[in-house]
């Protein structure tokens, strides 16, 4: 079976839009994730300010082909308004991409809920899904919650995102990936990690943001993750790591990740 491969905005954090686009097409990637919105305090990016950018990026995609998968990312926190997303949301849309990265940040989960409702009724109207991303360090640690939320938005574009990273910080299992429903599942991202780590917030942060490893350099049982999910699930690798920036062009790392990702998919496939 073909897989479909897309590399993560943090892979190539030091690319611009466009240099991304290219090394997608030069390395294997049939798709993107491209930032818009920060995670942190870091403010708007480019996508969202620069026209000359956008319109830049506009034309990488259509002289390579290679299409955008998510774009990122949207915060859910007390304050949301869903008013404040339409522009990015416009922005997405017009970049063809597929899938939205939500974080959940709101301790009510009543209003998570409904914040989350309404995002996603504010996607579907641009063709976009919602896609609920667990971390142990937001107030959507784990798969349960995660899943409840979106069960309970009841939004056809609603879903699920698995990091591999966070399905390891949070010790889910295979289990818990079996209580998502297959049609919630649009996107995965793969990357590893090292069995052993600092589990405060910070310690937690710092891995997901910059010392991830490639499929198959660490710890994580990523070959039955791999099985566990749906085989129409987009593949996002998203492997940021800084000090392998010092060493490595934004190009090498991107080849790195993903012939580390089909190791992983040829080990699952062998041991069926």
């Amino acid at each position: 079976m073909s897989y479909q491969f897309s590399l993560a905005f943090l892979t190539v954090f030091d690319a611009t839009p466009s240099e991304a686009i290219q090394i997608a097409a030069e390395t294997g990637y049939s798709h993107v994730g491209l930032r818009l919105l920060p995670s942190g305090s870091e403010g708007l990016f480019p996508l969202m300010t620069n026209d000359h950018v956008f319109k830049e990026t506009l034309a990488a995609l259509q002289d390579t082909g290679v299409q955008v998968a998510d774009i990122e990312i949207v915060r859910l926190g007390e304050q949301f308004q869903v008013s404040d997303t339409l522009a990015f949301l416009e922005r997405g849309a017009r970049l063809g991409a597929k899938n939205v990265l939500v974080a959940g940040d709101d301790p009510d989960e009543g209003r998570l809920t409904a914040s989350f409702a309404a995002f996603c009724e504010a996607a579907q109207s641009f063709g976009l899904t919602a896609d609920l991303e667990f971390m142990p360090w937001t107030q959507v640690p784990d798969i349960a919650k995660a899943n409840r939320i979106v069960n309970n938005a009841n939004q056809n574009n609603g879903g699920v995102l698995i990091d591999a990273l966070h399905y390891h910080r949070a010790q889910m299992t295979v289990g818990d990936v079996a209580t998502i429903a297959p049609k919630h599942i649009h996107y995965v991202q793969f990357c590893d990690a090292l069995a052993s780590y600092d589990n405060s917030t910070d310690g937690l942060i710092y891995i997901a943001r910059q010392a991830r490893l490639d499929p198959g350099e660490g710890e994580i049982d990523l070959v039955s993750l791999f099985r566990a999910i749906p085989q129409h699930a987009m593949l996002s690798i998203e492997v940021p790591n800084f000090e392998k920036a010092k060493l490595l062009t934004p190009k090498e790392r991107a080849a790195q990740a993903i012939a580390g990702m089909k190791n992983v998919i040829a080990l699952a496939n062998s041991s069926c």
